[in-house]
Parts: C-alpha cells; sequence; structure tokens
C-alpha cells in the first residue's frame, strides 16, 4: 500500500504484536493508520452467544481500521494479531498531512476503501441468499483475487483456516468441512496434506 519508507518519514513507528495480542478494541476512537509489515491481523466482534464474526483477514502490506479513523467514530470491531505481527502505526494528524502531500496516496486509500466495501456487498448478498458451497467458493475466489494467495502445481493455496471461513460466511466450522468436501468431490477445490486449493 503505502511504501514503509513514506510511512517512516511522517513518523510511523514499528510496533511488534504476539498472537492473539489485541491491536485496538471495539468501541475505542481511533488515533492512528495501521499497516501490516508482517504477520496477519484478523478484524472481529462477538454476539450475544459468543460466536465471533470476522469482518476482514488482513496480510502483510494491508492497511486496516481507516473508516473509523476518518469518520473518527469508534471501532465497530477487534483488531487483534491471528499470529507474531508487526505493524506500522502513523498517528492521526501525520497521516492526514500525508494524504495531503502525496495525492496519489489518497486515490490508492479510495481504491482499497472502495475493494472493501465491494466485497462487503458481495458477501452480505451471498449470506442471505446461496447455499454454503456456493458462499464457500465465493470467498475463496475473492480471497485469490483480493489477497494474491500463493499459486503452485497444485493452484492456488487458500490460507484461510476452516474456522476462518466459517466465521467469514457465517457458517458453522462443521459445514464448512462438509462444504469443502462437497467441492473437492465436484473437482471445485483441491485437499492435499489437509491445506485447501482451488
Amino acid at each position: 500500500m503505502i511504501s514503509s519508507e513514506l510511512l517512516e518519514k511522517y513518523g510511523a513507528l514499528k510496533k511488534s504484536f504476539q498472537k492473539n495480542e489485541p491491536i485496538f478494541e471495539e468501541g475505542n476512537l481511533p488515533t492512528h493508520y495501521y499497516q501490516i509489515i508482517s504477520g496477519e491481523i484478523k478484524m472481529s466482534n462477538y454476539n450475544d452467544d459468543g460466536r465471533e464474526f470476522i469482518q476482514g483477514i488482513f496480510y502483510k502490506n494491508q492497511s486496516f481500521g481507516e473508516p473509523p479513523l476518518f469518520l473518527n467514530q469508534r471501532y465497530p470491531a477487534n483488531a487483534i494479531a491471528v499470529e507474531e505481527s508487526t505493524i506500522l502505526a502513523l498517528n492521526k494528524p501525520s497521516f492526514t498531512k500525508l494524504l495531503e502531500e502525496n495525492p496519489a496516496i489518497s486515490i490508492q486509500i479510495i481504491e482499497n476503501l472502495a475493494q472493501r466495501l465491494y466485497y462487503k456487498s458481495i458477501m452480505s448478498a451471498e449470506i442471505s441468499t446461496h447455499d454454503p458451497e456456493h458462499r464457500v467458493l465465493k470467498l475463496i475466489d475473492y480471497g485469490i483475487l483480493y489477497f494474491n494467495f500463493p499459486k503452485d502445481n497444485n493452484g492456488y493455496l487458500i490460507h484461510f483456516t476452516r474456522q476462518q471461513i466459517g466465521d467469514l460466511t457465517g457458517l458453522r466450522v462443521e459445514t464448512v468441512i462438509r462444504a469443502i468436501k462437497n467441492l473437492e468431490k465436484k473437482g471445485e477445490l483441491k485437499i492435499i496434506n489437509r491445506k485447501v486449493y482451488r
């Protein structure tokens, strides 16, 4: 997204987080722009029954949590390190200055936010109207396009766990496992050493 050098030029600081450590919590007011150097971050919240719903998963060079930062609204979800992660954090005044002085970066941020909004629209329709197999395949295809999953001789390696697929599609893990097995039988997916390929 934004080069590390440019972020650091405007005062961004590197911060490290252990697995399961929060970066920010639902209800907090945003103070920084965050971009991932390494690792994996999820944004999620929980319903009254304690079930987690993942709003998004973010990887190297991706940013997260910008909409509340722009709107000066409280975070609607928690951001948590899925694995040991390092991020760059740039305070809001410096981030605003960076955007004002680098209009091309502003366009990139707008495109990134539009991509996420597009994904949310698609997945909302999928969750409300389609069967589990269709939902799982749509999420995987979107992941290949948006997250640049690596490709080898077996196809694209899908980095989502079964639990993450369930949390992103509103399905139970058992339903995800059945859907993946059915999609494998239909030739849409491959399962090799418990890893899913498309």
